[in-house]
């Protein structure tokens, strides 16, 4: 670890926060969260001011459970989450590191039920739950005024219908979290997306969405299933590097609807964000008779350096 640095207010306790890339590839990349431990006293107000301070998409907090291993906490800049891959895998990386959790299966208390943790040598996975899908269609066949909320998600990012891949539509998937999985012909239609980060933000509280993830099939390394970028506005964050518990749901969906062959699927993140943090989220999916009860996502951490809040 660096050394220690120190942001917030000058006066006020202390609090240290471990910063820790998840998902990283080949060590490199990753998505950061803020991780804080012994994080029992404080009141969910205090933790959305550290969420704040601390400045990335999402802060873990982490405290003593009575039906897990340990209670873990999420909050955004703006506002509490139920559910976060990325900070989880940080998390649970770094007690690994620590001494405090070890090889196989543990289990962390969420404000959604709890969740069942893997530790696997390098690797840190997190449960998700069965998954739920509803496709937004480019016509009313179905009944709902699909037509108009078809062409405000594309107009939010910049594309127009040919920009998605044929007979495929946007569909909405939910293993924990709801995210808008959005199929793009290509990666460079993909990289140029062009997100109106006000709509995508009023269209994903219409939805009850985390956010847009739209992805391709067109990969550069055929080990990995799709490439990928999210878009969070509601929740403060304008894009995101790697986030697992959007990319559970679309591997769910690219296997259920896609006929690409799991059980496990890699998805790619953040090589198409600027600044580029390319990250790598490995998905084990739980297959009985063709359907998914369950499903793992986990990949690796690098704890980055420690940090001092004050609120």
């Amino acid at each position: 670890m660096s050394v220690p640095t120190s942001i917030g207010m000058d006066m006020g306790k202390p609090i240290e926060v471990h910063i820790v890339h998840a998902f990283t590839q080949q060590n490199e990349g990753g998505n950061p969260a803020g991780v804080v431990l012994n994080a029992d006293s404080y009141t969910a107000e205090q933790k959305l001011q550290i969420a704040r301070a601390v400045g990335l998409s999402e802060t873990a907090f982490v405290s003593d459970s009575d039906c897990a291993n340990y209670k873990l906490e999420f909050f955004t800049p703006n506002r509490q989450i139920a559910h976060c891959g990325h900070a989880t895998v940080a998390t649970f990386s770094l007690l690994r590191e620590m001494g405090k959790v070890h090889e196989g299966l543990c289990s962390k208390q969420t404000i959604d039920g709890n969740r069942d943790i893997l530790i696997k040598g390098e690797l840190a996975f997190m449960q998700q739950s069965t998954p739920r899908y509803q496709t937004i269609f480019a016509d009313d066949s179905n009944g709902i005024d699909d037509a108009s909320l078809y062409a405000r998600i594309l107009q939010s990012m910049g594309l127009t219908e040919h920009d998605l891949l044929r007979d495929r539509l946007p569909t909405i998937v939910n293993t924990g979290n709801a995210f808008l999985a959005i199929p793009i012909i290509g990666r460079e239609c993909l990289a140029n997306i062009q997100p109106d980060h006000e709509e995508i933000g009023n269209i994903s509280e219409e939805l009850d969405l985390v956010g847009f993830y739209p992805f391709t099939l067109d990969v550069q390394d055929t080990s990995q299933a799709a490439s990928t970028r999210m878009f969070a506005p509601r929740y403060g964050i304008g894009e995101e590097s790697a986030t697992g518990t959007a990319a559970g749901p679309l591997a769910c969906l690219l296997y259920s609807q896609y006929n690409i062959p799991g059980p496990t699927l890699q998805i790619e993140q953040g090589v198409l964000m600027e600044p580029a943090s390319p990250s790598l989220i490995k998905v084990e999916l739980e297959i009985q008779e063709g359907r998914i009860p369950s499903l793992m996502v986990g990949g690796r951490a690098r704890v980055e350096k420690t940090m001092t809040v004050r609120i």
